[in-house]
């Protein structure tokens, strides 16, 4: 399966003036994990994620007076969609992130989280391992790890 396949092709796009409470809510309200932060005077895409906002707050700043800028991830991996999502997990693993941008022709196209990758895998892994006999002898509730 691609990259294409598992993305969300709506995405949140940001300026970095917004502050981190604005950036914040517009997560909540859309339901999802980053934003990207479009810099047009930069000339760059950046990604603001959850995390970033969760360790701003856990240094005691101010959400209402922050702004994404001084938070955004600048030097963004990027997955192109002909990726298979195994390269793409393995793009995350390795950054230790959990969202890649898709780009397509140099503009964003979508988000693939490590939550769409699993939502994808898990029905394809299921559906193999029913046609898998079990030779443990364990059933999956029992499986000693």
């Amino acid at each position: 399966m691609l990259v294409r396949d598992a993305m969300s092709t709506v995405i949140l796009t940001i300026g970095p003036a917004h502050t981190l409470r604005q950036a914040a809510a517009l997560m909540a309200a859309r339901r999802v994990g980053a934003a990207v932060v479009l810099d047009p005077d930069a000339g760059g895409i950046g990604i603001l994620t959850e995390r970033d906002i969760l360790n701003s707050v856990a240094l005691g700043q101010d959400p209402d007076t922050e702004r994404t800028h001084a938070h955004t991830t600048d030097d963004v991996v990027f997955a192109a969609p002909t990726w298979t999502l195994e390269e793409a997990a393995g793009a995350m693993a390795h950054g230790g992130f959990r969202h890649l941008i898709v780009l397509d022709q140099h503009a964003p196209a979508g988000i693939v989280s490590v939550r769409d990758i699993i939502r994808c895998w898990v029905p394809a892994r299921t559906r193999d391992q029913a046609r898998t006999p079990s030779y443990s002898g364990l059933g999956p509730s029992q499986a000693r790890i």
